[in-house]
């Protein structure tokens, strides 16, 4: 089971913080999903990193009176410090703003152009007379002419989700200034994806029995109801990455375009920084691998159909234009798990009115195992969840900390004091004692089964179901009583509630790193179960760049249940978890709303 396993994961834009709708939609999935994988022993590559060339970051730059880089490197920092606090495993996580990523950006460009796919024309694009400039399409809102929605932009709905012709927008007006713009002609090139339809249908087809039905409804379903037509790739702007042609100054290619590039760019970029440049290949020229995209419901058109039609349409003059021999066609992705939206106390999460559970702000008052915990059993796998700061209350104190925490706790504590810090021996183990055991053992098969679909609340729901049953054993063995009159009873049932603890810490590391870590510890185990996180800093043509780096090496979890002997030592317990006091619901909504 060591076939290699790409994790790509959508890359946030470096104008605004992370909230928790961003976390549960893509981030967190992706690392507990990778988690999973290297667990199973397969080789892993999650990457992503900051998309630093999109117009929300020119737009910010404009409002702060400031530059685009500057913004970028501000959010850029703190996604990395986020990444860290949160435990999000990228293996690299990097940004737009490299000269790798030109480079790779170019050459797909140029592929695609020495294929056949791409077209140039001329085109009416919203011009500024107020500014005396064409304007990106995120610079220009208006209603949508599908379904109504008052400020779409003109590329894309964020009600319906359908991607739009600017042209076709309604009542349009500049974000800058609320000037009505006016439709000017301009040149660009385009992604001709009418020629590339039939093999991006095909690629469709054959994932309809397996692919989220969200998924298929805004892919497959649109390319039926509308045939796919060219979208310009290039725009008029001066923040990005140049277009590879003479005679083509002042454009650059379009950010939708070259963000989905990251994720071959950013792979190509990891083996340059582990020193194995061609490593890349063995996740996106392997039959053998797959890959998978995590992302959230309004990015699905650019990763279910306009990636693959890039991929499909670059064929082999990729790797000819780098000099690969022999030249090899990319892999496709497998699967697209794109997750729906998450609200924040019944109304939709806003940045701009401060209605939404910040990432960093929420690590300054709690730990981040029971954020992991919340957003992904309220994860919206299949339809909008809401974040409910009493219902993150109840599942912390009633699951974390009643049915995991005490559970660990008080069973290790117990041997630590009766058997001398080590497990104890069971002598012969009863029916009832094997059966315990038989279910925690057959749960990674069916957690595993989950993951392996990308069901992720179901093998978290699988995972403390099966915790419950250890505590229903306890109950029933009652190993505090039985220690007093019968120490053998004893020692069978806390060697078997050990032997579970420890299996069940495996089935939970993925959700609950932290913790999971902590208890591996006092289970006393020396090596740990996840590799080491760490920064890199490396400078190019475009300056110096910071990068996320997971090093797995020094991590020796396995997914397979525990082989705890009896006289193992053990070490002395703490808390995996705190109790919450009732009052932070009243003082975390208080919070929301209000100014920064």
């Amino acid at each position: 089971m060591t076939e290699p396993v790409l994790v790509a994961v959508a890359w946030p834009y470096a104008n605004a913080d992370i909230h928790v709708g961003n976390l549960t939609g893509a981030y967190l999935p992706a690392d507990i999903f990778a988690r999973y994988n290297r667990l199973m022993g397969r080789q892993v590559l999650m990457v992503s990193g900051s998309d630093s060339h999109g117009t929300p970051i020119t737009v910010r730059a404009d409002a702060e009176n400031s530059t685009a880089l500057a913004v970028y490197e501000r959010f850029h920092a703190g996604f990395l410090e986020l990444y860290q606090k949160l435990g999000l495993t990228y293996d690299l996580f990097t940004s737009t703003h490299t000269e790798n990523h030109f480079d790779v950006s170019q050459k797909m460009f140029l592929a695609l152009k020495d294929n056949g796919f791409l077209y140039s024309a001329r085109e009416m694009q919203w011009y500024a007379p107020s500014q005396g400039r064409f304007l990106p399409d995120r610079y220009v809102e208006g209603t949508c002419y599908i379904c109504g929605y008052n400020n779409a932009r003109s590329d894309q709905c964020d009600k319906c989700g359908n991607l739009l012709e600017p042209d076709k927008l309604i009542d349009p007006r500049s974000k800058i200034d609320g000037s009505v713009p006016e439709l000017r002609e301009t040149e660009h090139y385009y992604l001709d994806l009418s020629k590339l339809q039939p093999e991006v249908v095909d690629f469709l087809e054959k994932r309809q029995s397996y692919w989220r039905p969200n998924v298929l409804r805004q892919s497959l379903g649109q390319i039926q109801a509308d045939s796919l037509r060219g979208r310009p790739i290039t725009r008029d702007l001066d923040w990005g990455i140049p277009v590879p042609l003479e005679d083509w100054g002042g454009k650059c290619l379009y950010v939708w375009f070259e963000a989905v590039i990251g994720y071959l760019s950013a792979s190509i970029e990891w083996g340059k920084v582990t020193g194995d440049p061609e490593a890349w290949r063995q996740w996106w020229h392997n039959p053998a691998a797959r890959a998978y995209y995590f992302i959230g419901k309004d990015n699905i058109p650019f990763h279910a159909i306009i990636w693959p039609a890039e991929l499909i349409g670059v064929g082999t003059r990729f790797d000819e234009l780098i000099g690969s021999q022999p030249p090899e066609k990319m892999v496709l992705p497998h699967d697209v798990p794109a997750n729906e939206f998450m609200n924040l106390e019944g109304q939709k999460i806003s940045g701009s009115r401060n209605w939404a559970v910040w990432g960093l702000d929420f690590l300054t008052r709690y730990d981040p195992d029971p954020l992991r915990y919340y957003l992904t059993v309220n994860m919206p796998e299949a339809r909008d969840s809401d974040w409910d700061w009493g219902d993150f209350l109840r599942r912390n104190n009633d699951e974390l900390v009643a049915t995991w925490g005490n559970l660990a706790n008080r069973v290790l504590g117990f041997a630590n004091k009766h058997w001398e810090g080590r497990v104890p021996d069971p002598g012969e183990l009863t029916e009832r004692d094997l059966e315990l055991l038989a279910l925690v053992e057959a749960g990674f098969e069916s957690v595993g089964k989950e993951m392996e679909a990308v069901r992720l609340r179901g093998a978290l729901a699988e995972a403390m179901r099966i915790a419950s049953e250890v505590n229903r054993y306890l109950d029933q063995t009652a190993p505090w009583t039985a220690v007093k009159t019968d120490k053998a009873a004893a020692a069978r049932a806390v060697y078997t509630a050990l032997r579970a603890i420890d299996s069940l810490k495996i089935l939970l590391s993925p959700f609950l790193p932290f913790t999971s870590e902590k208890l591996h510890t006092f289970l006393g185990y020396d090596q740990p179960l996840f590799g080491e996180q760490g920064l890199e800093t490396y400078t190019d043509n475009l300056g110096a760049h910071t990068a996320l780096r997971y090093y797995p090496e020094k991590g020796t979890g396995r997914w397979q249940p525990s082989q705890l002997q009896a006289g193992h030592p053990l070490r002395q317990p703490a808390p995996l978890f705190k109790k919450l006091e009732p009052t932070v619901v009243d003082e975390e909504r208080a919070r929301l709303g209000q100014s920064a």
